[in-house]
């Protein structure tokens, strides 16, 4: 059934929500995990190295592992993976100061990045950029300035993909801005300084799915404990990320359980936190699923 490199977009591609699991701390990155991971019931992995160990050798060593252990029932090399990176996004000076960060992460054959903190157009531009080759032009001069990624990462990242150096180049692109591309780009609005520019951050071209994140966001707004439900400030800022995100093709990301899943992808929830595969199985009923995992 695969006829992408990357999972998960291409079930975003078909309109189907994807569930993905995996915690901002202790992911295990070893040969071994890689193996049992090639398995996993979720549809993406997410590997936390914002609070994390910023740890490519175990990067990579999981990502073949990966590859050693897979391809997955639906016909995919691996699962795809997804690294949240420590660099926050506060500003352009600071991702593009920080943008060896994504060349590292990206080298290993990761299938997307995610940058938390996002605060400003111009520091997901510069995200973006930061993660394209030169050569791909979708976008540029159209809110994008000319992608800044270096070559020399193919051999590693393109052996893990299984295509050629020239595939890779190709479709190391962001999607759903080239719709050919096989990367996903996520954000994270998570501070009070984020919230008067919502709409401009998520009309940057590039990125593939955003979330409100409650927990960075209560403590941003002065709460000491993450309320158990959504203060009105907290609340309507999800529903600007939520609105956003539609308005974009962006896929919005929100936590959901089994028993409310059908009510969130009813509401328009497309990327799917829960961390439990109860949560997957039914989400995957509700929408009829065809593809397996």
């Amino acid at each position: 059934m695969a006829n992408r490199v990357n999972r998960a977009i291409q079930l975003l591609d078909q309109g189907q929500p994807v569930y993905y699991t995996g915690g901002h701390t202790g992911h295990v990155l070893t040969h071994e995990q890689g193996l049992k991971d090639a398995e996993i019931w979720s549809d993406y992995i997410n590997v936390g190295m914002e609070h994390g160990s910023f740890d490519m050798g175990g990067l990579e060593r999981y990502m073949q592992g990966l590859v050693e252990g897979g391809p997955t029932a639906s016909g995919h090399r691996t699962p795809t993976v997804i690294v949240e990176a420590p660099v926050e996004g506060t500003s352009a000076e600071v991702v593009r100061y920080n943008a060896w960060q994504f060349r590292q992460i990206l080298a290993r054959g990761v299938h997307g990045i995610l940058l938390c903190q996002a605060e400003t157009p111009e520091a997901v531009a510069a995200f973006v950029e930061s993660c394209r080759y030169p050569i791909n032009r979708i976008g540029v001069g159209r809110g994008l300035q000319t992608g800044r990624r270096g070559v020399g990462s193919e051999p590693t990242a393109a052996a893990v993909w299984g295509v050629d150096y020239a595939a890779y180049l190709d479709r190391a692109d962001p999607w759903p801005l080239n719709p050919e591309g096989e990367l996903l780009l996520g954000l994270k609005i998570e501070s009070a300084a984020a919230l008067p520019r919502i709409e401009e951050i998520l009309a940057v071209p590039g990125i593939g799915f955003a979330e409100m994140g409650p927990g960075d966001l209560s403590i941003s707004l002065g709460y000491r404990k993450r309320p158990p439900a959504f203060p009105p400030e907290m609340q309507e800022a999800s529903d600007r990320v939520q609105a956003a995100c539609e308005a974009n093709g962006v896929a919005f990301l929100q936590p959901a359980t089994a028993e409310n899943v059908a009510q969130r992808i009813d509401a328009g929830v497309r990327v799917i936190g829960g961390h439990d595969p109860e949560t997957a199985r039914a989400g995957r009923a509700h929408t009829e699923r065809q593809m397996p995992v």
